[in-house]
């Protein structure tokens, strides 16, 4: 278990044991039954709250009663520029004249990597479905569009550190499916426990490709390396669990969950990895609740490798995938309460890594954000 990770846990496991110890406090979001003959108004309805849902960032947090359905989307948007080795910054001329190339020998691989990413973006939209068959069981299905652009600059030749010049590869498309179960543990009031287990089913594309600027001014169409693909290529369990509570207007909870990667495509597989978040939130009113966010994340460098997949650039290589982060976030979730609208949600969540140690050399991450739509039914 790496350091980064113990740090992060250490934190929710506190703040799950104090907050823990707090009275609980019931406030259902189902409004009553009728008694025969009568109907609830909407002025009778109870007030649902926006804190019944965790941050819009931890996925597979709650369950449904019987019968119950429940549609989401989520917008979510990553921003990464410059390069990590371990915990440091690094240049692009640093990289290109001084960290080998591991296909140095073949036909027209220089010793160094002459081709450095400077900045890459990822969009992804996430489609979502819940079913509770029964009040103990919630199923679920996601399945994301995801979107990449990645810039970067080649430098001239075998050595030195004149610039050919710049390119931006691209991909999109429908990522990999995933399918879960979130099954009832325990419930003592408002503090809940349950297990989370799914799948990941490989839908997404391994086999994106894009044109370049070569160091020798060339521009082939090629297999783009492992981190513009969009799919994992392997069947993947989704092991966790999860812990959520609140006290009047006060609500907590935590999450411990896996990706365990089965199999190889292609000659490689992505790794393993593991992640552990922590959460609070105050809600000042039962239409909106403010939240605050810790989630820390390990994970594996890539096993084995894509006989396709090769150049003078970091992401070509295995060994260049992976590492620990922490990051902190806030988010605000709305709840509407009346009319046509009653029961919709909006959520929205940033956040900002505070700890960064990449298996490098690797892009560095410099914000994330969700936005997104849920409506139970």
């Amino acid at each position: 278990m790496t350091q980064a990770f113990l740090r992060a846990g250490a934190f929710c496991a506190a703040l799950s044991l104090c907050l823990s110890t707090l009275p609980a406090t019931a406030h259902e979001d189902a409004p009553p039954a009728p008694e025969d003959g009568l109907r609830v108004s909407a002025t009778d309805l109870p007030p649902l709250r926006a804190d019944g849902h965790a941050p819009i960032g931890v996925m597979g947090e709650h369950r449904h009663k019987t019968g119950e359905v429940m549609l989401s989307y989520r917008f979510m948007h990553m921003d990464m520029q410059g390069n990590l080795i371990g915990d440091d910054n690094v240049s692009p001329t640093t990289i290109a004249t001084t960290v080998p190339n591991r296909f140095f020998g073949a036909p027209g691989q220089p010793p160094t990597l002459r081709i450095v990413p400077t900045e890459m973006q990822m969009q992804m939209h996430m489609f979502g479905a819940m079913y509770a068959p029964n009040d103990r069981i919630t199923l679920m299905a996601m399945l994301p569009y995801i979107e990449k652009k990645m810039d970067h600059i080649t430098f001239q030749g075998g050595a030195g550190t004149n610039v050919l010049g710049g390119f931006r590869t691209s991909s999109e498309g429908w990522g990999d499916l995933k399918v879960s179960a979130l099954i009832g543990l325990a419930e003592r009031g408002t503090h809940k426990w349950h297990l989370n287990f799914g799948v990941s089913l490989p839908t997404g594309s391994t086999s994106e490709r894009g044109t370049i600027l070569a160091p020798n001014g060339a521009r082939p169409n090629i297999r783009l390396p492992y981190a513009m693909q969009i799919g994992s290529g392997t069947y993947d369990l989704l092991p966790g669990i999860t812990y959520s509570a609140r006290s009047g207007d006060t609500a907590w909870g935590a999450q411990l969950s896996g990706v365990i990667r089965t199999g190889r495509n292609e000659g490689y597989r992505l790794g393993h990895e593991a992640r552990l978040t922590g959460w609070a939130s105050i809600q000042p009113k039962p239409w909106i609740s403010l939240s605050g966010r810790i989630e820390a994340k390990t994970v594996g460098d890539i096993s084995g490798r894509d006989s396709q997949i090769a150049g003078p650039v970091q992401t070509a290589d295995p060994d260049n995938y992976g590492g620990d982060t922490i990051t902190l976030f806030a988010g605000v979730n709305l709840v509407s309460q009346r009319g046509a609208l009653r029961g919709h949600r909006l959520a929205a969540e940033i956040g900002v890594p505070i700890y960064q140690d990449l298996n490098g050399p690797q892009m560095e991450t410099d914000w994330i954000a969700s936005l997104g739509w849920q409506y139970a039914f």
